[in-house]
C-alpha cells in the first residue's frame, strides 16, 4: 500500500510538472548546414536580403510560433554537428527596422538593444533552457555569434 502511494504521488508530480509550461513552452532549434559559406548575406531582421533567404545556412526554428505571456520556457538544442551557437531573445518593435549591429564585430549590438536573457554558447549536440516572464508583443530569438545572425539565424515569436 505505501509503495502505491509513493508512485502515485511521483506519478502526480510527473504529470503535472509539464502542465505548468504546457502553453508557455517554446521549443528551439539551433540548425545550421554545415557548409562553410560567405556569413555575411545580410539576412538579418528587417534587411534588404542579398539572396534568397531559404538559401540561408544558419536557423534558428521554434515550435509553437505563438505562445501565451507570462512565464515563457524556451528549451534550446544546439543540432549543429561542429558549430558553436546561442539563443538571445529580445523584444522587437518593427520587423521592418534592423537590429542595432555591429560591422566590424559581425554580430547585433546587444548593448544597444534590449536583451531578456539567453542560452549562451551550447557546443554541437547540447541543450539549455531559459524562463521568462514575458508581455505581449513580437520578439526575436537569434544567435549572434560572429556572423550567424546575418547567415539568416533568427526567427520571430509572437506572445498573446
Amino acid at each position: 500500500m505505501l509503495k502505491f502511494r509513493f508512485a502515485c504521488v511521483i506519478g502526480a508530480v510527473l504529470v503535472l510538472t509539464p502542465s505548468a509550461f504546457a502553453e508557455g513552452l517554446v521549443n528551439v532549434l539551433l540548425k545550421d548546414t554545415g557548409v562553410v559559406a560567405d556569413l555575411s548575406k545580410s539576412m538579418g531582421l528587417g534587411m534588404a536580403m542579398k539572396g534568397d533567404p531559404k538559401q540561408a545556412i544558419m536557423s534558428i526554428e521554434i515550435t509553437p510560433k505563438t505562445v501565451a505571456h507570462g512565464k515563457v520556457k524556451f528549451f534550446v538544442s544546439n543540432k549543429s554537428k561542429d558549430v558553436i551557437h546561442e539563443m538571445i531573445l529580445s523584444p522587437v518593435a518593427d520587423v521592418a527596422k534592423p537590429l542595432p549591429y555591429i560591422d566590424k564585430d559581425n554580430k547585433v549590438d546587444e548593448e544597444a538593444s534590449i536583451h531578456l536573457g539567453e542560452v549562451s554558447e551550447l557546443d554541437p549536440g547540447k541543450s539549455g533552457s531559459l524562463i521568462v516572464d514575458i508581455k505581449p508583443g513580437k520578439y526575436i530569438l537569434y544567435c549572434n555569434i560572429a556572423g550567424h545572425y546575418m547567415a539568416g539565424m533568427w526567427t520571430t515569436l509572437d506572445v498573446k
